[in-house]
């Protein structure tokens, strides 16, 4: 955790907040800070060399998203993940994604092709060489280049805050047999049905997508594989 909160990350030219925010994100995204795992603020405002003031307001922005539990008297804590969380993920992100698939493919081009392409690469590499943090930004960047096709910033905001219980099963699942390379060949898909310039056949991958990765991740919270109440 050290690493991750050095005081040199920060931009003392940008609000603090958001930064700090951010940072802890990240890590209980990608399980550094573990479900149930305690947040200090007092500890973390000394990481950065901040007040506590921009800690606090981080930690209440994270806590709107459900990320963290803030009990009086008790402490902050990183959240279990919970199926019910999960599920109301999985419903928010496929209905935003689909739409966001259906509209990139009016505006397709041939740019717009090269560039998932080039990002289906990076992913690919990334798999190869067992880099799984790194393959799930990759991921990220490719489905957040959708919505960057129409133009659809707050589509894309709206997604990104959705997903966070998702993404929190992402970084336990990656790992498993076939995981990666499933996930490559449905973005084919995708891009195959977004070069088509055909709204419903993108949105149509799009949910193929999503609902596969789904069922994948519902698997393994049943199997025990990650956690959940």
């Amino acid at each position: 955790m050290a690493h991750e909160l050095d005081a040199s990350r920060l931009d003392r030219s940008r609000p603090l907040r958001e930064q700090i925010y951010d940072l802890v994100r990240h890590m209980i995204l990608t399980g550094k800070i573990a479900p149930g795992d305690i947040l200090d603020e007092k500890s973390i405002a000394a990481s950065l060399n901040v007040s506590r003031t921009p800690v606090r307001e981080a930690v209440k922005k994270l806590s709107d998203e459900h990320l963290v539990d803030v009990v009086a008297q008790s402490g902050t804590r990183a959240t279990h993940i919970d199926r019910a969380e999960v599920e109301q993920a999985f419903l928010i992100r496929r209905a935003l994604e689909m739409e966001s698939a259906a509209q990139a493919a009016t505006h397709m081009t041939e740019a717009h092709a090269e560039v998932l392409n080039d990002l289906l690469l990076q992913h690919a590499r990334a798999i190869e060489r067992r880099r799984f943090a790194e393959a799930i930004a990759t991921d990220d960047r490719f489905h957040r280049y959708i919505a960057d096709i129409s133009n659809l910033d707050r589509l894309w905001r709206a997604i990104d805050i959705s997903k966070a219980q998702l993404d929190r099963c992402r970084h336990v699942m990656l790992p498993r047999q076939g995981q990666g390379e499933a996930t490559l060949e449905q973005h084919r898909n995708i891009i195959r049905a977004l070069n088509s310039k055909d709204a419903e056949r993108a949105r149509r991958a799009m949910a193929d997508h999503l609902e596969s990765a789904y069922a994948s991740t519902i698997k393994a919270i049943e199997a025990g594989d990650i956690k959940s109440r």
